[in-house]
């Protein structure tokens, strides 16, 4: 069996968003952990509209290009991890669009949180998501990243250098994801 595809997904699309640094850390870990196939995925480059379809997402009657390609790249992906700023005690309406476009792609699939901020370090955008993505039918796991005051880790060429403590917890988020993903995997085929 392959080795099970996982999407690290930039949430933040704003100008001069320095989040994408943050999804890149978390690619590379993911990479070095060896234990998935890695895709960055940027919201910002995914581009999608204001969710725009006249169909409920669960028929998979799309009649947008962008629709199927987003119902593509979602459908080749065994779990997640999601990068996201928390913006108003929540998280950005980008990633609520992203999610909101489909539904079946979704399901039965382990989800990482990865959020960052300043004093919250956006655990307000971590609780406000998990009840949406447990409405998709994604398994988040307890394992999470909460970057507190992130700018403070980010270099002067933009990369972002975390801590020992960042660096851990999302070796063990990582570890999480690959002891469930299988198991979801298997889920999936079976259904």
């Amino acid at each position: 069996m392959s080795r099970p595809v996982l999407q690290v997904v930039a949430a933040s699309t704003r100008p001069g968003r320095r989040g994408l640094a943050v999804a890149e850390w978390v690619a590379r870990l993911a990479g070095e952990h060896g234990g998935f196939d890695v895709e960055l995925v940027d919201l910002a480059a995914v581009a999608l509209p204001v969710f725009d379809e006249p169909d409920h997402p669960r028929l998979q009657r799309y009649t947008h290009q962008h629709t199927r390609d987003w119902s593509a790249t979602v459908s080749r992906a065994d779990a997640f991890v999601f990068v996201t700023p928390e913006y108003n005690h929540s998280f950005p309406a980008s990633l609520k669009n992203a999610l909101d476009y489909l539904s079946v792609e979704w399901a039965d699939k382990a989800a990482g949180l990865v959020t960052y901020g300043g004093v919250s370090a956006g655990l307000r955008a971590s609780s406000a998501l998990k009840p949406v993505l447990g409405a998709l039918r994604l398994l988040p796991v307890v394992e999470a990243v909460s970057v507190p005051f992130f700018a403070q880790f980010v270099d002067e060429d933009g990369r972002f250098v975390p801590n020992v403590e960042l660096e851990a917890g999302g070796k063990a988020m990582l570890d999480e994801l690959a002891r469930v993903t299988p198991a979801l995997r298997a889920l999936r085929a079976a259904a």
